[in-house]
């Protein structure tokens, strides 16, 4: 059967209303992104034409010590992170959903961490963070310091300086600055659970536990899922806070594959090495979103 023209002239006004867009996507996006996959396969260092190398550039890559380091840094900094940062979210949300006094203040202050420049909280932590800093300042005021000598730290503790400590000092930092923007999120979610849910559940004389694991976590599934995955993305790709506060030391300990990327392709002028870590980079990322849906389900 032929369209008719008035179908016709429907799906050009679409294309045409979607010319603007699919044009800014196919410069800055789309052509990019394939150029950045042909550069893949080629060793290039900005200075001279590509010499095609087929999959030597990832060959080296299974083999290079620093790059396997940095699976295993983003690795473990992506769990803690994202997993902290979920629960912390999912508390704050759940407390502030509550009708208590200066509600709309603490919403406001527990987001700010996450519309700050993420250099200026990072410069902050950093001197949070220093031998004589606040935070070793406030270990010893408090007398907690003998905690550390437990853990076998050498109280003041150089945070940032100690390969036992550095990516646990980041870790802090990242939880700090983005459980807030997540707590919206979650709160966002919890407006949509509807209250006959709750009602059923006082009618059969729920608890507050009860009635949390059995109603509101059920339902906030789908928030969960997207928290998690912005999560598992943006601790996937943590650039800023290793870049000015540790450039990837001490002895390699905060070296992510994203800083790696970097140093790749803007110090050492590896292009193609460095594209294809990010190519790399993003199997690991979709990956790891296929799994935890199939683990939270649709």
């Amino acid at each position: 059967m032929k369209p008719s023209r008035m179908a016709l002239s429907e799906t050009a006004a679409g294309y045409l209303f979607l010319a603007p867009f699919l044009l800014v996507f196919g410069v800055f996006t789309l052509w990019p992104l394939l150029v950045a996959l042909w550069l893949s396969f080629h060793s290039y260092d900005l200075f001279s034409a590509p010499a095609w190398v087929g999959l030597e550039n990832y060959r080296f890559l299974s083999r290079q010590g620093d790059f396997w380091i940095s699976i295993r840094n983003t690795a473990l900094y992506t769990l803690v992170v994202v997993a902290a940062q979920t629960g912390l979210a999912l508390l704050l949300a759940v407390v502030l959903d509550r009708k208590l006094r200066g509600r709309a203040f603490f919403r406001a202050a527990f987001v700010l961490p996450s519309v700050t420049s993420s250099v200026a909280v990072s410069l902050i932590f950093m001197f949070m963070f220093f031998r004589n800093g606040a935070l070793n300042q406030a270990l010893a005021w408090t007398r907690l310091d003998a905690v550390l000598v437990v853990l076998g730290l050498a109280s003041p503790v150089d945070w940032l300086g100690d390969p036992r400590t550095a990516l646990w000092a980041i870790m802090i930092q990242n939880i700090w600055s983005t459980a807030g923007y997540l707590m919206i999120i979650v709160l966002a979610g919890l407006q949509d659970v509807p209250e006959t849910l709750y009602e059923a559940a006082r009618v059969d004389a729920a608890g507050g536990w009860q009635t949390f694991r059995y109603v509101t976590l059920p339902s906030l599934k789908p928030t969960v899922f997207y928290v998690v995955t912005v999560g598992i993305i943006g601790s996937f790709q943590v650039f800023d806070q290793i870049y000015v506060m540790t450039e990837g030391g001490p002895l390699k300990s905060t070296l992510t594959t994203a800083y790696l990327l970097y140093k790749e392709a803007f110090v050492n002028f590896n292009m193609g090495y460095a594209c294809a870590i990010a190519f790399v980079l993003a199997a690991i990322i979709f990956a790891c979103t296929l799994m935890q849906r199939r683990l939270l389900g649709e």
